[in-house]
């Protein structure tokens, strides 16, 4: 269940537009959204009616907001290495300068956002060479991986904010790819046979660059896959 089909449940149980539905990924597969309030209705009928929804695996009311856990954080991951569109350079969406480019050091944002993406396309690359390939986002329970998950959760909704909200958000993704990058290594190691976990981190990484991608395009940045 991607975060479109919770909106879309959401807006059948509040009858609303799903544009008009505001979604919040609060965890891994945990999504919140104020959308009863906004609609003057009972949050609790709302997570009544959302609970018979296919993919959802609990509905709760917290201060107003009907939190939805799905079944299957990881068809977000699916959804997006099969379904978002390909990073590619577009109109930016404000004139506010971005990040400098040095120091090329983790202290700098802009640097630490551009190697993720960096990191992530060569994920992609090496394990096409060693026959690695994108599996089932199953087996991410890493601490690390979840919270990676998580972040990667907003992506639908950030894309729609400022530019100024956007490069926090990109930050925020790109500290949490580094962590899963050096501590879940998705591509096997020394003599170490490719497995179900290198499969499923290969796409969680492709997800990352997608998402990283996209984010800098909107920016006004062509994400480059080496730096």
């Amino acid at each position: 269940m991607t975060p479109a089909d919770v909106c879309g449940a959401l807006a059948a149980a509040a009858g609303a537009d799903p544009g008009e539905v505001a979604l919040r990924c609060v965890g891994p597969g945990l999504y919140a959204s104020p959308v009863a309030l906004r609609r003057g209705l009972s949050a609790q009928v709302v997570a009544e009616r959302v609970a018979a929804s296919a993919g959802v695996a609990e509905v709760r009311v917290d201060g107003g907001f009907v939190t939805v856990r799905v079944e299957r954080p990881g068809d977000l991951l699916t959804w997006l290495v099969e379904a978002a569109p390909e990073p590619a350079p577009r109109q930016r969406i404000s004139t506010a300068p971005v990040w400098p480019e040095w120091p090329r050091t983790f202290d700098n944002p802009g640097f630490c956002v551009r190697y993720a993406y960096a990191r992530a396309a060569a994920v992609r690359r090496q394990a096409r060479d060693l026959g690695v390939d994108a599996g089932e986002p199953v087996g991410l329970d890493a601490e690390e991986e979840l919270r990676l998950i998580g972040v990667l959760g907003e992506f639908p909704a950030r894309m729609g904010q400022g530019s100024r909200p956007l490069k926090r958000y990109l930050e925020r993704l790109a500290e949490a790819y580094h962590d899963v990058h050096e501590r879940c290594p998705a591509l096997p190691k020394g003599a170490e046979k490719p497995g179900a976990v290198h499969a499923a981190r290969v796409t969680l990484a492709e997800a990352t660059r997608i998402a990283l991608g996209s984010c800098l395009n909107t920016i006004g940045e062509t994400p480059r896959e080496r730096i």
